[in-house]
């Protein structure tokens, strides 16, 4: 092996004369890459935009129940939209899989294709059954937004995650924004029929189709396609969880689906059993699940009601897109101020959930008790905003102590499980086979849920309430300390208050904590606290334990801006882990 060496040593001199010339290439290569990154963005976003612009949306159901389709309100409210919930339980986890396995653009494609399926079915089709395959084509493309959202981490650096995810999200509302404008304009200053407003969005579709067929497609994804650990670089939550699966071939679905079904899925299943023994996991969770169902059951079923308040069909007279552009706007507005809401959520959370949940069900009595349309476009307005107040803060406190490969599949539990919540009480409230209730009658129905959910909400938090208040009254600096403070200052506190207490109380506490630990938290913490027997670790912890509760006088640390991706998510703060 030496004299390899000496002859590699011998050779470096001979190279310092072609080396100026490669010096400069360095130079450009940032700027290249910035550029390529800009005009990358600057496109997604494009698309992005162009992707919502359908400014016959908000005018569907006037035009079902108009003269041009004929359809009655029993037919669109108990045998048409209930397909909507159904078939989008039945593709939402196939289009997920194929979302990550494809790659993303093909998927991206499939969703520019079924929305013009959409809207050919709307401009041509004439019976139920088309109708019915109508949003059957609609429920793919609510399982391919996962695509999108998705698609714009897999091209870039980590580091530029939450900038792509703020341009994203900016142009995916703006574009929603002003669609609904646009439709509205052309429905009431310009007097188009909804025909018409259709044609104008089946155009619109068939470009931001042409424009998904130039995206560049990744070359890895989350699960299938994940890149190949670099020397040095710190493992992945899937490569430790399956250390073999990097380095299997994979070019089969069938080898794919192997190693990452019966081995790295598994093992993330566990772990997120683990998981959830976090209290804010589980309540933000819960709260995705029953608030996002009733939610989506409100926005599948409100424009039949304001069909039905209004008693008018022309095209005139309608203001949808004008509700639902101002619903997206304010929703933008709460989704960027709860990115400064200072609270501290341990103990805090119900209780706002609570209010929240509370106002949504006053707005929901409102809607189904007046007979004013405008003041049923003000409540629905009102009630996608405490919606979107709540999404980020969710996503900010379930994704903060996640990794973010088991971040995406807590949000795909979570919005499977809500899928089946809503086909449920769909099948039960709304299909003809059912109940089959008419539109006001399912709209108390989900008055009552929001009720409950609020009522339950409340007791949560008066329970949650007296628990603390005994134990601060009992123990008040281990208790204040272990809610809210992170573990680092949990454990130096644990050692403050155990060098202070008499032996017999030491011995005491000490078997309690064994009794309540497993077995290898117990041999966790016997090393812990053997390695910080010493006066200056002492010290260190007494020091620790007097920052702690001068914390607790001041103010919380400030909540970082919320509704980000999983990839874009920072690492948690002692709130987030509380």
């Amino acid at each position: 092996m030496a004299p390899s060496g000496q002859v590699v040593e011998k050779q470096k001199p001979e190279d310092p004369a072609p080396d100026p010339a490669p010096d400069p290439a360095p130079d450009p290569a940032p700027g290249r890459e910035l550029q390529s990154w800009q005009c990358l963005v600057s496109y997604l976003c494009f698309y992005g935009f162009m992707a919502q612009m359908r400014p016959g949306e908000s005018f569907i159901t006037p035009c079902l129940l108009g003269p041009s389709k004929n359809f009655s309100q029993p037919q669109v409210t108990n045998e048409i939209m209930p397909v909507l919930s159904y078939s989008y339980m039945v593709v939402l986890v196939p289009v997920f899989l194929l979302t990550d396995y494809l790659r993303y653009t093909p998927v991206l494609v499939l969703q520019g294709l079924s929305y013009v399926c959409v809207w050919l079915l709307l401009l041509f089709g004439r019976t139920v059954v088309h109708m019915q395959l109508m949003e059957l084509f609609y429920s793919v493309t609510m399982a391919a937004r996962i695509a999108y959202s998705s698609y714009i981490f897999s091209l870039v650096r980590p580091e530029r995650y939450q900038r792509m995810a703020s341009y994203s999200r900016t142009a995916v509302l703006l574009g929603v924004f002003t669609s609904s404008v646009l439709g509205q304009l052309l429905v009431t200053v310009a007097r188009l029929s909804f025909t018409t407003l259709n044609h104008i969005s089946l155009a619109f579709l068939i470009f931001s189709l042409g424009l998904a067929l130039f995206l560049k497609r990744p070359k890895r994804s989350l699960f299938f396609h994940r890149p190949a650990p670099v020397h040095g670089a710190s493992p992945s939550e899937l490569d430790w969880m399956h250390p073999g699966a990097g380095r299997r071939a994979g070019g089969k679905l069938g080898c794919a689906l192997a190693s990452c079904g019966d081995c790295v899925l598994v093992r993330m299943l566990r772990e997120l059993g683990a998981s959830l023994r976090r209290p804010q996991l589980r309540l933000w969770s819960l709260w995705w699940v029953f608030s996002s169902t009733g939610y989506y059951l409100i926005v599948y079923y409100v424009h039949i009601l304001w069909n039905e308040v209004s008693l008018v069909t022309g095209s005139t007279l309608a203001y949808n897109g004008a509700a639902d552009a101002a619903s997206t706007l304010l929703g933008a507005i709460t989704s960027f101020a709860a990115g400064f809401l200072k609270i501290r959520w341990a103990l805090w959370a119900k209780l706002v959930i609570a209010g929240v949940t509370a106002v949504q069900a006053g707005l929901v009595f409102l809607l189904l008790s007046t007979n004013s349309i405008w003041l049923c476009y003000v409540a629905f307005v009102l009630f996608r905003g405490a919606y979107q107040f709540l999404v980020p803060l969710a996503t900010f406190q379930i994704a903060s102590s996640l990794s973010k490969e088991l971040c995406a599949l807590v949000f795909g539990i979570n919005t499977f499980l809500a899928t089946i919540l809503k086909t449920v009480i769909t099948l039960i409230v709304s299909d003809k086979r059912g109940f089959g209730l008419a539109v006001r009658k399912q709209f108390f129905v989900y008055f009552m849920y929001f009720l409950v959910l609020s009522a339950l909400y409340v007791l949560g938090a008066v329970m949650d309430g007296l628990r603390h208040f005994r134990r601060r009254r009992g123990q008040p600096v281990p208790t204040v300390t272990q809610e809210l403070r992170s573990p680092e200052e949990q454990s130096a506190q644990a050692l403050c208050v155990e060098e202070l207490r008499s032996p017999e109380e030491q011995s005491a506490q000490a078997l309690c904590v064994e009794e309540l630990r497993s077995p290898e938290e117990q041999s966790a913490q016997a090393l812990c606290v053997e390695e910080l027997r010493t006066p200056e670790r002492t010290a260190q912890a007494l020091c620790l334990q007097d920052t702690a509760l001068g914390d607790l006088q001041g103010s919380a640390p400030p909540l970082l801006p919320g509704d980000r991706g999983e990839d874009s998510v920072q690492a948690p703060g002692p709130e987030a882990k509380a």
